[in-house]
């Protein structure tokens, strides 16, 4: 049965952005489901792409297939008990943005999580260092440079969150902004905060003990991107990392800020 007081927000960030923390700590709130990467955006731009085929342009129904269009979110969430879902995915690159824009009736809101790009690529040294079936692992490559280069693919997340967050500046009126250092440093003015942002009363979270990520009794599989990849640690606190970007990579990215 769809819940008609479903209120449905967008969660925008990088890999290694604090995403997992952040579901951890919302998903103690029982009325929210802060999702882990989602596919739902995916299924919006395969059904929209459907509309380049020889099949749909033979028949151009487009009022018919705009339907499917308009309920994927209604139709994909049907059966959650959560009254308000975080979904996440890069919804603010201007392609997503404009489908968004044309099939989601009830307009959108995003939260945006910053992080230094420097910073993601050291996580990510630091994460594929220590864990050896990390996936950058399993590519032929010979150093942390050629890995990097790898990550930033125009097909891989880091580009198309990076593209995300670039257009989600220009839309201030429906995007909430955090920095992944205030999130650790000050969690709880950062999450009251939020609450204002999504307009509803403040759940008092707590920011020790805190629980791996399962949604509606299902976990991350690690498995499919490497052990640890979505492993949080049981308290907030800022993550010694000694690992050196190198100094290619900062001369060809080092431009980009967040």
């Amino acid at each position: 049965m769809v819940n008609q007081n479903r209120k449905l927000f967008f969660l925008v960030a990088l890999p290694r952005s604090g995403n997992t923390l952040f579901t951890s700590i919302m998903n103690q709130n029982p009325e929210i489901a802060a999702t882990a990467n989602s596919i739902t955006l995916e299924i919006m731009k395969d059904l929209f792409l459907l509309k380049d085929t020889d099949v749909f342009k033979n028949y151009p129904d487009h009022k018919s297939l705009d339907n499917v269009l308009d309920n994927v979110f209604t139709n994909y969430y049907q059966q959650w008990p959560q009254r308000i879902i975080i979904d996440r995915g890069p919804v603010m690159t201007k392609e997503n943005f404009n489908v968004m824009q044309k099939h989601f009736k009830p307009g959108f809101k995003c939260i945006v999580l910053l992080r230094d790009l420097m910073e993601v690529f050291a996580s990510y040294m630091k994460w594929y260092t220590e864990n050896p079936n990390a996936f950058p692992n399993r590519y032929d490559c010979k150093n942390d440079e050629e890995k990097l280069l790898m990550l930033m693919n125009n097909d891989g997340a880091i580009v198309k969150d990076l593209k995300a967050i670039k257009n989600s500046y220009n839309y201030p009126n429906i995007c909430h902004f955090i920095r992944y250092n205030d999130m650790i440093t000050d969690p709880e003015k950062v999450f009251k905060e939020l609450y204002k942002f999504l307009k509803e009363p403040y759940y008092p979270h707590y920011f020790e003990n805190l629980k791996q990520v399962n949604i509606n009794d299902i976990e991350y599989d690690d498995t499919v991107v490497g052990k640890n990849m979505h492993t949080i640690r049981p308290t907030i606190k800022k993550e010694t990392n000694n690992y050196i970007v190198p100094k290619s990579i900062r001369e060809r990215y080092g431009h980009i800020k967040i």
